[in-house]
C-alpha cells in the first residue's frame, strides 16, 4: 500500500460580476507539503465564458491564470511571490479577494500522487 500524504487544494474560480456571487471553475490549484509539491491546472472555456458574461476580457483572464501557474512554479518569472516557500505561495493564491479570479475555500485531503490528485479534482470540478 502506498503512503498516504496530506494535500491541501481550492478551486480557481472567475466571478464576472462580484457583486451578483456567480461564479464559474476554471481550474484547480494543489499543494502537498511533504512532496513539496504545488501545481494549477485550468482552461478557460471561451464560448461558456462569453456565454456566462459577454463583456468578459478573456485575455485578462488568461494572464491572471498564467501568474498562477508562474507563482506555483516558483522561479523568478513568478515574481516576488513565486520566490517565497512553496506553503506562503499556497497561502497567497489562496487567499480571499474580491476580483474576478477567486479561489474557493481550502479543503484537505490524504493522497498517494499529487500530480494524480490533481488531474482528477480537475476533471471532476471543472471539465
Amino acid at each position: 500500500m502506498q503512503e498516504k500524504h496530506l494535500f491541501e487544494y481550492a478551486v480557481i474560480r472567475v466571478v464576472p460580476c462580484v457583486e451578483r456571487e456567480e461564479f464559474m471553475n476554471v481550474g484547480v490549484i494543489v499543494y502537498c507539503a511533504s512532496q513539496g509539491f504545488l501545481q494549477t491546472m485550468y482552461e478557460l472555456n471561451e464560448d461558456r465564458l462569453c456565454a456566462f458574461s459577454p463583456s468578459i476580457d478573456v485575455e485578462e483572464l488568461q494572464e491572471r491564470l498564467q501568474a498562477f501557474e508562474r507563482i506555483c512554479a516558483g522561479r523568478r518569472e513568478g515574481g516576488a511571490i513565486g520566490q517565497l516557500p512553496v506553503a506562503s505561495r499556497f497561502r497567497w493564491l489562496t487567499a480571499a479577494r474580491s476580483t474576478v479570479v477567486q479561489t474557493s475555500p481550502v479543503h484537505p485531503g490524504l493522497c498517494a500522487d499529487p500530480q494524480e490528485t490533481l488531474t482528477r479534482l480537475y476533471t471532476q470540478l471543472v471539465k
